[in-house]
């Protein structure tokens, strides 16, 4: 649900050169305090416990940390692994979702979904194995099928790490067994998430308390897997992701939810007390932000049309595109509109034209921007 929003309005006129006008006024506002990052001290009276050796609420639309525990430490992840495993096979299945023939080199300790040698599914049916009942050996079949081993399949996942900007991770296998140089953050897996809850066909999977697999052969064969992930049902709003455990490790946890308009994604690492923390956590995320209209359909900004017939002859400019964003609470009276326009333009003017550009900002942060065209 959108929430009002009141503007420190900026309009900037440019000349005909394009050149932005140095005279600037603004609208003042109410200043309000700027919001911090709580520690786990903080908000323990929050009903938060702080049984996780790592914790983090990370607002998925904004990129921000909503609340961080030991965000940065380098730790074993176990199964939730498996998340970078299944999007970058899902990745590949989108110009190649081929046939799989299951090997015994594919076979693996721990969680199964226990494929047999000999069997034959798509890759994107192994990924639905992978993570709805963690098989460690979907895990094995994926990078193989993906990478031609594991070891060349871990420097896919590397790869990808590095390009999302995880920067305290390194893989080694695609299930998450335990190894020295195999660990990860609590941040780098809510950037993760993040980014993997965005694909489709990811997010279908995930979602799901049950789902089906289905055997190219033997023929016919088909399998129906429930999802580890408890906060399906138990969280009103949740729609993924991924629960792990190792000795190591202890049990770890990623989960995405929604709620009006608003996705946050929870990780803990080492929790014992995950399921409970997690409702708790997005409790108190959700109370701290709110999703925001930035601009309505009545939005027009009038500009002279010099040349035209008539010399009274205006243009209306409208955003290309309506502007919404997550801010927290103490961010939503804070909000400057900025618009960048010529002081005129010169006729003929064409429908959709882009004229200028519209900008907003919070604690002097570019939050949102869109063309403004004719409308």
């Amino acid at each position: 649900m959108s929430a009002a929003v009141a503007f420190a309005v900026i309009f900037s006129l440019c000349g005909c050169e394009g050149k932005t006008s140095e005279n600037v006024n603004a609208n003042t506002v109410g200043v309000v305090s700027a919001v911090r990052v709580k520690t786990a001290v903080d908000v323990k009276g929050e009903g938060i416990s702080d049984s996780a050796g790592a914790a983090i609420i990370y607002c998925a639309d904004s990129g921000e940390v909503l609340y961080g525990h030991n965000i940065n430490d380098k730790r074993a992840i176990a199964s939730i692994t498996k998340i970078m495993t299944a999007l970058l096979a899902l990745e590949y299945c989108a110009s190649n979702d081929k046939n799989v023939k299951i090997t015994a080199d594919m076979y693996a300790e721990g969680s199964s979904m226990y494929l047999k040698a000999g069997e034959i599914l798509r890759l994107s049916e192994i990924v639905k194995g992978m993570m709805a009942v963690s098989g460690n050996d979907a895990a094995n079949a994926a990078a193989i099928a993906v990478g031609g081993n594991s070891e060349k399949f871990a420097d896919m996942m590397n790869e990808k790490a590095l390009q999302l900007g995880m920067k305290n991770t390194h893989f080694v296998t695609p299930s998450g067994l335990d190894s020295e140089e195999h660990y990860s953050t609590a941040y780098d897996m809510a950037v993760l998430c993040s980014y993997a809850m965005e694909n489709e066909a990811f997010r279908e999977i995930v979602s799901q308390k049950t789902i089906d697999v289905e055997y190219v052969y033997p023929e016919g064969k088909k399998q129906t897997l429930g999802n580890h992930n408890r906060l399906l049902s138990l969280y009103e709003g949740c729609i993924g992701i991924k629960t792990g455990y190792t000795m190591k490790a202890g049990r770890t946890l990623t989960s995405c939810a929604e709620r009006d308009g608003v996705r946050l994604v929870v990780v803990t690492l080492g929790d014992r007390n995950d399921w409970n923390d997690h409702c708790a956590l997005y409790d108190y995320g959700f109370s701290l932000v709110q999703r925001v209209k930035l601009t309505d359909e009545n939005k027009e900004i009038k500009l002279p049309i010099v040349g035209s017939e008539n010399n009274d002859d205006e243009v209306c400019l409208i955003p290309d595109r309506e502007l919404e964003t997550t801010l927290k609470n103490e961010e939503v009276g804070k909000v400057e509109e900025k618009i960048y326009a010529p002081r005129f333009v010169y006729a003929p003017v064409n429908h959709g034209e882009a004229v200028g550009r519209i900008e907003y900002r919070a604690d002097k942060k570019v939050i949102a921007k869109a063309r403004l065209i004719v409308k």
